[in-house]
């Protein structure tokens, strides 16, 4: 990269460093500009480059993730305008001008592993960054810049970008448990993330409905338990519940689980897999009842809820076959992190089983909360051997949390702040705030859902820091995530319905500055957002344009008025 590019960029990121200037708020982007996540620094410029059939892409020589995402980019212009860049290894011509160049470079310290600065000039595009994984988000933001319907003749507008994220964990969650969705399927899923500079997909792989990852020690994991004999028909909680009984089921072989991850990796995106323990173990069971304090006989779950026949933390066997599991699961998996799930565990069995209750008395535990910290304990140092730390939901923190366990807390944010006080990697998720498995519209016009009502503007209003944590203890929360639920959730196109748009919407909360969000600059850039998704073929949520009903005192006739208008909700 030459030292006159080098300068540029860093007069861009001069000014004022990587946040707006002492006193300027975020303003509804420049016409023509609409960037989501919204990047930390941009400066419109003048003009724009043309992206004409002798436009190349330069990413160097040697190197082949380079090359890689040179050509996902190449594949994205031609989408959009019909013109697909060549890659070119090699650096571009001093005199050389209509191009776009990939170039990893210094260009600043704090734009760290995932940061990138872009500048779009008329007669040259060049992305900048320390790694890799910043350029790619690099490309991602260029994929904004270009027409969202394909444009014959379309041009980049000029600007400067400098960007980085504000966390480090940026997730989404698929429960694949619930309902099975095909790799196909999953891998249209990673490439959402991807748009929205995710870097985390939570794949919840075991429950209570369905066990569906291979394990080539105990086949009858997926023979058995990987199918029910039918599913609940309408809303849980019927006094009379109806059944399908249509048998369902599923399961990824680990070569179709190395394709994702694999797919994921190339999108610089982390796989952390979920094995449900001790709780929501209902299909393990099925196949293995002897790993259960009674012995069984048991059926894959048919219904939602919680289940209390949970795996025996009195029984050897148990903690022999887990360990068997994560030996086969670990290495398809790159993560550092393996969640072990850890929530809703009811102790029912527990109390009254022999095994059980000799394990408290012998390990002197007070109670069956602290057997499952001796349970999640005991998993966690094995985890530990392997080189890998676990995740578990909020839960592991009753009785005692494992010394070195990260917690992602699902039940509100008071548990994510005390595992941060005790100096706990936290992953934010709670309930009230990215649950996507809630309703986002009105409920008379929203598909059939587990309840709740999250709208697009509560997801953005959501804030992953406490506000009581002090200086020491923020860095503990490591960012946040989206879950997605699937008992209500049977096709594709409704996870695509109930994730978009609520996901544009958290990508922006765990990227941009919480000082530079704007809830009115989103709703402007979220136009050509929903002309991406229907491009893409996505079916998203349109409960945003929901026209809404509000009672109002009226104070000039004593009485109330209905106010009927449109609101992004």
């Amino acid at each position: 990269m030459s030292k006159k590019l080098l300068a540029a960029l860093a007069a861009v990121l001069s000014l004022g460093g990587l946040a707006p200037a002492h006193g300027q708020q975020t303003a509804p982007s420049p016409a023509g500009i609409a960037i989501i996540p919204q990047p930390v620094r941009l400066v419109p410029g003048t003009g724009s480059f043309a992206i004409t059939p002798a436009t190349k892409i330069y990413v160097g020589p040697k190197n082949d993730e380079l090359r890689r995402i040179g050509q996902s980019l190449s594949e994205e212009i031609g989408r959009a305008t019909g013109v697909t860049p060549p890659v070119v290894a090699a650096a571009p011509g001093k005199q050389g001008t209509g191009y776009i160049q990939l170039t990893l470079a210094q260009p600043v310290d704090t734009l760290g592993t995932e940061g990138y600065t872009l500048s779009v000039q008329p007669t040259r595009v060049v992305v900048a960054a320390r790694q890799p994984q910043g350029l790619y988000l690099g490309t991602q933001t260029i994929r904004q810049l270009l027409p969202a319907q394909r444009t014959p003749g379309a041009s980049l507008p000029a600007v400067e970008v400098a960007d980085k994220p504000r966390y480090s964990w940026r997730g989404m969650h698929l429960d694949v448990s619930r309902h099975f969705f095909p790799v196909e399927f999953v891998k249209q899923y990673i490439d959402y993330l991807a748009l929205h500079k995710m870097n985390t997909f939570h794949w919840h792989l075991t429950d209570d409905q369905g066990w569906r990852i291979e394990i080539k020690k105990y086949p009858q994991l997926t023979s058995v338990g990987g199918y029910r004999e039918g599913t609940l028909i309408g809303h849980y909680g019927a006094k009379v519940p109806e059944y399908d009984n249509v048998r369902y089921g599923g399961f990824y072989t680990q070569e179709q689980v190395k394709e994702v991850v694999k797919y994921a990796q190339d999108r610089y995106i982390t796989v952390v897999p979920e094995i449900e323990m001790p709780g929501h173990a209902l299909a393990a069971l099925t196949a293995y009842p002897a790993l259960s304090c009674t012995g069984g006989p048991f059926k894959v779950g048919q219904t939602w809820g919680v289940y209390d026949d949970i795996f025996c933390a009195g029984n050897e066997q148990t903690f022999a076959f887990l360990q068997d599991v994560l030996t086969e699961i670990m290495p398809l998996f790159p993560s550092k992190i393996v969640h072990i799930g850890g929530d809703e565990a009811p102790k029912t069995r527990w109390k009254t089983c022999p095994k059980c209750q000799a394990r408290i008395k012998a390990e002197h535990l007070k109670d069956e909360h602290e057997l499952q910290s001796y349970f999640v304990q005991r998993m966690e140092k094995f985890v530990n051997a392997k080189g890998k730390t676990i995740m578990g939901w909020d839960e592991i923190l009753e009785g005692g949390l494992a010394p070195n366990a990260a917690v992602m807390s699902w039940r509100g944010m008071e548990g994510g702040t005390a595992a941060a006080k005790q100096k706990h990697q936290v992953v934010m998720t709670p309930g009230e705030f990215v649950y996507f498995d809630h309703a986002q519209g009105d409920a008379s016009l929203e598909p059939l859902n587990i309840g709740g009502y999250l709208p697009l503007e509560k997801v953005y209003s959501f804030e992953p820091t406490p506000p009581e944590l002090t200086a020491d203890e923020r860095p503990y929360i490591l960012g946040a995530q989206a879950n997605l639920w699937t008992e209500y959730v049977p096709t594709e196109q409704q996870v695509e319905y109930m994730v978009l748009p609520r996901m544009s919407a958290l990508a922006e909360v765990l990227w941009t500055p919480a000082s530079q969000k704007n809830w009115e600059s989103f709703k402007v850039r979220m136009q050509p957002q929903y002309q991406r998704f229907a491009a893409l073929g996505a079916n998203y949520a349109r409960s945003a344009f929901n026209a809404r009903q509000q009672f109002v005192p009226d104070t000039t006739q004593g009485g109330i008025e209905q106010q009927a208008h449109h609101v992004a909700t």
